[in-house]
């Protein structure tokens, strides 16, 4: 017979035999084989990180029968604050910002509802309470971390709330409030995720905040300057602004400069008709708060070299974010960082180091979306534990820009078609559109496009689709399986739509860039 082995996982113990007679092993805790290091070790997995991704991966792997455990730990922002077990998505991301969004739309609802009938108060009697949006939000996000919690105890998952470091390729030094403590396991799972940046001007983490603090701030934002112009920043100017509070977005390059270029723009004029004031091409140079509380801004154009000042109330840092790789001691087992940006650079997530591993936003060149993180951690559990072979497909991941006027895209951009094939390769459909629930109170239907992006060639086989206007995202994810599917415009167009609904004007559209007929629409049921 072959050579079986067991390896214990309460004691740090191992037992390894050449079975040659019937030997049975009664009294051992133990896992197979393949769970087992070279070295014996204490955990089967420890992950670095209780983000959404280091905690799908946990779990899986606790279901399986591997002996895990998650170190997770919130460093205070410079204003102090703090949150609990989850991750971004859940305390400081995804979730609060879906949350605020809907308020801002509710508030919209509000007043299109005149329109429809409903008999209200003077509008200048309806006002938002910033307080209770904030309580209601924080309650919500408690819930969940009580829930977290509960479940990792459940899947029986050790949870150490912990900053952790490498101490050596096998051995994880945490340091908890009763003092250090070492951690040795087969396998760690770098998860820690990623943090707003701070210009290096004079101010900067004194007077100004972040998305990690607006979901949780105190008292009313007021008078708001975003710096940046990527979807944190326009889906913050966004919703400010849909609250009723004064909203400016200060732009270096161009607004959602990974996205299609074309949907980028229109996505920042549909918030400029909504009243969110564009500063271009600017840089921002110091924040002094003054006396009466308000902070003084300096900032110069990046076009005249002019310098101008103006004062707000709070000041939002929206410039990307940096990779928390740096606290790690990745030195010390020697993790191949990108120069750069401080990401990890990794195969199916595997790093440079045979048993370390990576999901999330510390990857280099992969999205930083929750969805990915959780998928990519689940998969890899699978592919350690379970003796899966499926690896994680980072293609044609659909997301959403959750602006007033949603914008849901997935696949390539225009641009990226157009590097990738050519353009005389390419067919782009596209169409403006008149979404039912506009007609009545009159919104503005002049941003409301979409776009698809496909070969000329044989059935046209789709390689991208954008779409802006109200519950982009949930238009966007059936037609994102439809592209892991080879979608093509033959498909499309023999697909009979929902009407009236937003998302079958995807299946109307028929007029191509290339024509140079009129996109506008002529009638809504013909």
């Amino acid at each position: 017979m072959a050579a079986v082995g067991y390896c214990l996982t309460r004691n740090v113990i191992s037992f390894r035999n050449n079975v040659k007679n019937n030997i049975i092993i009664q009294s051992f805790n133990y896992l197979p084989k393949r769970f087992c290091s070279q070295r014996d070790t204490e955990y089967d997995l420890v992950v670095l990180g209780g983000g959404s991704g280091g905690l799908a991966a946990a779990k899986e792997a606790s279901g399986l029968g591997a002996k895990v455990a998650v170190l997770d730990y919130v460093t205070p922002t410079p204003i102090g604050t703090k949150w609990g077990l989850g991750g971004t998505c859940v305390n400081v991301g995804c979730i609060p910002k879906k949350l605020m969004h809907q308020a801002s739309l509710l508030g919209e609802a509000i007043h299109d509802s005149r329109a429809y009938g409903w008999q209200l108060p003077p509008a200048e009697d309806i006002k938002h309470n910033w307080e209770g949006l904030k309580e209601a939000v924080q309650n919500h996000i408690k819930s969940v971390n009580w829930v977290t919690r509960v479940e990792l105890r459940d899947k029986k998952v050790e949870y150490i709330n912990a900053l952790g470091k490498f101490k050596d390729s096998h051995t994880i030094e945490a340091t908890t409030k009763q003092g250090e403590r070492l951690l040795t396991s087969k396998y760690i799972l770098i998860a820690v995720g990623g943090r707003p940046q701070y210009p290096d001007i004079p101010g900067a983490k004194e007077y100004g905040i972040t998305s990690d603090d607006i979901f949780s701030l105190e008292k009313p934002p007021g008078k708001t300057l975003i710096i940046g112009a990527g979807y944190i920043g326009l889906e913050c100017a966004g919703f400010l602004n849909g609250l009723g509070y004064d909203a400016t977005v200060m732009v270096r390059s161009v607004p959602l400069r990974e996205f299609d270029r074309q949907m980028g723009d229109l996505v920042a004029d549909s918030l400029q008709e909504k009243g969110v004031k564009f500063l271009n091409k600017c840089l921002i140079k110091s924040i002094d708060k003054q006396a009466d509380g308000k902070l003084l801004i300096s900032w110069t154009s990046g076009e005249t070299n002019e310098t101008f000042s103006d004062t707000y109330d709070t000041v939002l840092f929206a410039m990307g974010r940096r990779a928390l790789t740096k606290d790690l001691q990745l030195e010390n087992v020697g993790v191949k960082l990108n120069a750069d940006n401080g990401k990890i650079e990794a195969t199916n997530e595997q790093t440079n180091i045979p048993n370390i591993f990576a999901v999330g936003d510390v990857l280099h060149k992969r999205p930083e979306l929750t969805p990915v993180a959780i998928q990519a951690g689940r998969l890899l559990s699978r592919r350690l534990f379970g003796n899966s072979s499926t690896l994680m497909d980072y293609d044609n991941v659909a997301t959403t820009v959750f602006t007033p006027l949603e914008y849901g895209c997935v696949g390539l951009s225009e641009e990226k078609a157009i590097a990738a094939y050519g353009e005389e390769k390419l067919e782009i459909y596209h169409a403006f559109y008149k979404p039912t629930e506009f007609f009545i109170p009159q919104r503005s239907i002049v941003h409301c496009y979409l776009k698809v992006i496909a070969l000329r060639s044989d059935d046209q086989k789709i390689l991208g689709m954008h779409f802006l206007g109200p519950q982009a995202g949930e238009v966007i994810q059936g037609f994102a399986a439809a592209i892991k599917c080879n979608f093509t415009m033959k498909i499309l167009k023999n697909t009979v739509g929902i009407h009236p609904t937003t998302a079958e004007e995807f299946i109307r559209v028929n007029i191509t860039k290339r024509s140079g007929l009129d996109p506008n629409p002529q009638s809504c049921c013909s």
